[in-house]
């Protein structure tokens, strides 16, 4: 899952306006959710660039119909796309899977589909689509009925083939245009799975992910990676993250909820796993985990394991790998490499080589805490790469609480002192075990930007604590009766459930000490951090505060974009602003109000001339930020 952040507030407006055209420019694409295949989130495009950043108005607006549509279902909703641009449309979906194609220079809507998902389901990560996959049939004859297609995961777990150019559903594949996603699973509620992420298609295969509902049982759903024949639907090959350690171990999930990686040359696809059932309590799945929490590449026609890579061994913190694999070509130490890039919530950068999984930057197996609940076997090292260093605290003792007022600082030490708490990597107990960064941070799905002609990676990370406790089962139903506000969840078959709290003092704050949100750059020469500075601002957290609270900087939802004009353009935090900052100094050039929280991974194009900044602005359910349902565009007047 994708962890939580704090509940705020919002209140915007923002007027939708057209403006005249600009200087022309270089046509530059957005075809796929992370820019190119390999999720680069770069672009060329440079129409926009430090020196008149500023001038940036809203250009066009498009409303889904959410807010009319959905009522109270939107409480329950994330707004996190990343359209697409391709056959001279954008493509997008709405939190529950309402695609659109819409027009890329005025916003105009040009067709609408709607799977007409129930809006009364429970679903582990609320309603949310962050994007949708483009295919062009080398076989079809051009102009013929979804020649051209659109594939759509949707919450309810099927996948549908639409005609990019009507939007209707394809007759051919499967049945009325979809498929089951998790073919062959029956789930013990209706809302146990769902997909949250978009599709990827290659070798004339779509591949879908799932995202599972954690901590509920041992023997949970299986995490299963499943491609399609991208013209039929048909089913041709899956791939299960534990299938090597069965059946040795109970267990489920270490499902792929993010987004993957494609790269076409060498014919592989790119997952990050999660974790394996439940979370936190891994007796029944003794040793590392087969590929759960891992970098896995597989060969994409078949399904083979290339390799895998873990990032964190028998994961007892929710430590999955959040976020899609970057593929870049760089250069550490004078030797040119093609890598995949890959951040963690821990706020770690792995760099692999693309070919072998083995480390570019090089990794350290480190010693870390032991000693966890009965029954559990713990790794005994963690993997560390050598750089960059942390781009997320890690360490924090009762000194370092944070608070307003004494009275406040008083509060969040206390709750630091009654848990354990030895750093990254303190395994849980019935005691309670601070988890530090919290399973929603450092990075998480939005991922990172990289510039290839710099070589330089754009991260942000979030910091917030978590305290995890394990509880005796037979206690579990008890507990959550006293505390129905609090999440606790059974693991059912194992010896302990769980409670997970995010601390805060009593006047809502994190008990850490900020910056709670960062944007970071670092040079892949050599893994370098060449400047970091504060995401965000408590305006729309406590409105006035930010008079008061400089630096603070909010957790974070949503990823960074980089373009050739030399700009990171980011919305991702919690006061309702889409910035640009300067892509090698770190300073905020400009922000633009948004009507809604802009949790999204914004993206940009130039359409006949004219550069584009689109970001969604619906705000996010586990946030609290204000709903919407607009898709906002940014570009310069005359």
């Amino acid at each position: 899952m994708t962890g939580y952040t704090l509940p705020l507030l919002a209140a915007a407006s923002l007027a939708a306006c057209s403006a005249p055209q600009v200087a022309p420019a270089p046509d530059a694409g957005w075809a796929h959710y992370g820019g190119d295949a390999g999720g680069q989130r770069y672009s060329t495009a440079a129409q926009i660039t430090p020196q008149n950043v500023k001038r940036l108005k809203p250009a066009w607006s498009f409303s889904t119909g959410d807010m009319e549509t959905k009522g109270g279902a939107m409480e329950r909703a994330s707004f996190q796309v990343t359209p697409i641009l391709a056959a001279g449309r954008l493509y997008l979906c709405s939190p529950f899977n309402a695609a659109s194609a819409i027009d890329p220079a005025t916003g105009a809507p040009l067709w609408r589909f709607d799977p007409k998902i129930a809006t009364g389901v429970d679903y582990p990560n609320d309603y949310t689509c962050r994007g949708l996959a483009y295919w062009r049939n080398p076989a079809a004859p051009q102009g013929a009925p979804c020649a051209e297609r659109i594939f759509m995961n949707t919450n309810d777990r099927r996948l549908f083939a639409l005609d990019a150019a009507t939007g209707r559903a394809c007759a051919g594949f499967g049945t009325g245009g979809w498929v089951p996603a998790i073919p062959g699973v029956t789930l013990t509620r209706p809302g146990g799975a769902q997909i949250t992420s978009p599709p990827v298609v290659t070798r004339g295969l779509v591949i879908t992910g799932s995202s599972i509902d954690d901590n509920q049982k041992v023997d949970e759903t299986s995490g299963a990676v499943h491609a399609f024949d991208a013209v039929t639907g048909q089913l041709t090959w899956r791939f299960d993250p534990l299938d090597s350690v069965r059946p040795q171990v109970r267990a489920g999930a270490a499902n792929v909820w993010a987004p993957m990686s494609v790269d076409e040359a060498r014919g592989l696809v790119f997952l990050p796993t999660s974790s394996a059932s439940p979370d936190f309590y891994g007796a029944a799945r003794p040793g590392n985990g087969g590929h759960a929490n891992s970098v896995v590449a597989l060969k994409a026609a078949t399904g083979e394991l290339a390799w895998g890579f873990q990032t964190t061994h028998h994961d007892v913190w929710d430590y999955d790998v959040p976020a899609q694999p970057t593929l870049a070509t760089l250069t550490y130490r004078g030797v040119t490499s093609p890598a995949v890039i890959q951040t963690t919530k821990q706020g770690l950068l792995f760099t692999l080589n693309r070919d072998t999984g083995a480390p570019v930057i090089p990794v350290v197996e480190r010693p870390v805490p032991q000693g966890g609940a009965l029954g559990e076997t713990l790794s005994p090292t963690q993997p560390f790469p050598i750089a960059p260093k942390s781009l997320a605290p890690d360490k924090i003792g009762p000194q370092d609480a944070f608070g307003l007022t004494p009275w406040d600082r008083a509060a969040c030490r206390r709750l630091l002192e009654g848990a354990r708490n030895e750093g990254l990597y303190t395994p849980p107990t019935t005691r309670g075990t601070i988890i530090y960064p919290f399973t929603g941070g450092g990075s998480n799905w939005g991922g990172v930007a990289f510039d290839p002609a710099r070589q330089i990676v754009y991260a942000n990370t979030s910091s917030a604590l978590h305290k995890v406790t394990l509880i005796p089962a037979q206690t579990v139903k008890a507990a959550r009766k006293a505390q129905p506000d609090v999440e606790i969840s059974p693991n059912a078959g194992a010896r302990y459930g769980m409670k997970r709290e995010l601390l805060r003092s009593p006047l809502g704050l994190p008990c850490n000490p900020p910056p709670w949100g960062e944007l970071s750059a670092i040079d892949m020469h050599d893994g370098r951090v060449l400047w970091r500075v504060p995401l965000g601002t408590t305006r729309d957290l406590a409105p006035g505060s930010q008079v008061l609270m400089r630096g603070t900087g909010t957790p974070n939802f949503g990823g960074p974009i980089v373009t050739g004009g030399g700009l990171v353009f980011i919305g991702a935090a919690m006061d309702n602003y889409l910035r640009a900052f300067d892509a090698g100094t770190g300073k905020e050039l400009w922000k633009g109000r948004l009507p809604a929280g802009g949790q999204a991974t914004p993206m940009t194009y130039v359409w006949k001339g004219r550069q584009y900044v689109v970001i969604a602005a619906g705000g996010h359910s586990k946030s609290d930020t204000r709903r919407g349902d607009q898709i906002v565009a940014f570009a310069l007047p005359d």
